[in-house]
């Protein structure tokens, strides 16, 4: 009896952290997936990173991306800072920890632009050693 009553109440937490039935269904289209936990921290790409220690290690830490993405994200839109608090690197928040780095030189997180417009192509400015024949 006490399963059902814990089923139920993670359902009713499910329920509320997304905001309806309709927010469950954009969630499980979104993730397949519906979970309940604590908001740690968001960055400033807008994603939204979750905990909850009721699941089992390796699922009670994940990650909500933002939602102008729509269904376009992977996972290079995770910086640097939040990849090691994913993966069980470390256990501070990137905004807990005192011994992060930060310097002038270091550059802004960029997602992995390949496939899309903006990816990058080489191009060789060498004459190539074999030309294609052209009729007359």
């Amino acid at each position: 009896m006490q399963r059902y009553v814990d089923m139920v109440v993670n359902l009713a937490k499910i329920f509320k952290q997304n905001k309806g039935p309709f927010g469950m269904l954009r969630t499980m289209y979104r993730t397949d997936d519906l979970k309940w936990g604590t908001l740690v921290g968001e960055d400033k790409y807008g994603n939204k990173y979750y905990e909850n220690n009721y699941f089992f290690y390796g699922r009670n830490r994940w990650i909500i991306y933002n939602e102008l993405v729509h269904m376009d994200y992977d996972a290079s839109q995770v910086p640097a800072e939040w990849y090691g608090w994913l993966h069980y690197k470390t256990d501070l928040l990137p905004h807990n920890d005192p011994n992060r780095p930060k310097y002038k030189w270091m550059i802004d997180h960029q997602q992995n632009l390949s496939g899309t417009k903006k990816a990058y192509m080489p191009y060789s400015t060498a004459k190539p050693k074999v030309e294609a024949w052209k009729p007359l």
